[in-house]
C-alpha cells in the first residue's frame, strides 16, 4: 500500500502584502484576519425546550498591519484620505508564500480602508526599529 502524501502547515513568516495602488515596503506582521457569523436563536411554538440556530450578519473585523518606518508618505497619505472625509477603498491582499517563495493562499479584503494610524514608541535609549501600525477596516474576506 502506498504511503499517504503528506501535507505539513506551512510556516506564518514568508509573506506578501499588497495593496491596490501602492507600493509600500515590506510589512513584517498582519493580525486579524478573520470573519465571524452572528448567531439568532429561534424557537418555534412547538419547541418546548431547544430553540433552533440560524445564521445572521457576517462581521469582519479589522486587520492591523505593522511595519518598520520608512520615508514613504504613501500609507499616510491614503490615511488623510478618510481624514478628509473622501475615503479612497482599496483592495488590500495577504499573500502567504511556500519555502520556494511561491503563492499558497490568499487572503483578499475588499473595500478596504485605514481606520487607524499608529506610529509605535521611540526611545533614545533603544535598539529597534522604529515601527507604525495601521488598522484597515473591510467588508468582506475571500481566501483565495
Amino acid at each position: 500500500m502506498p504511503a499517504p502524501t503528506r501535507h505539513d502547515p506551512y510556516k506564518n513568516f514568508p509573506f506578501r502584502v499588497e495593496i491596490e495602488g501602492l507600493t509600500v515596503s515590506g510589512f513584517s506582521e498582519v493580525s486579524g484576519l478573520s470573519a465571524t457569523a452572528d448567531v439568532i436563536e429561534y424557537r418555534e411554538g412547538a419547541d418546548v425546550t431547544t430553540t433552533r440556530k440560524l445564521p445572521g450578519l457576517v462581521r469582519y473585523p479589522n486587520v492591523t498591519f505593522r511595519r518598520g518606518v520608512t520615508g514613504s508618505r504613501e500609507l499616510f497619505d491614503w490615511w488623510t484620505t478618510v481624514v478628509n472625509g473622501s475615503v479612497q477603498r482599496r483592495t488590500v491582499v495577504v499573500i502567504l508564500l511556500d519555502d520556494a517563495r511561491t503563492e499558497v493562499l490568499r487572503w483578499v479584503l475588499h473595500d478596504a480602508w485605514i481606520t487607524k494610524f499608529e506610529f509605535g514608541e521611540l526611545n533614545a535609549e533603544g535598539n529597534d526599529v522604529a515601527i507604525e501600525t495601521i488598522e484597515i477596516a473591510h467588508e468582506r474576506l475571500e481566501l483565495e
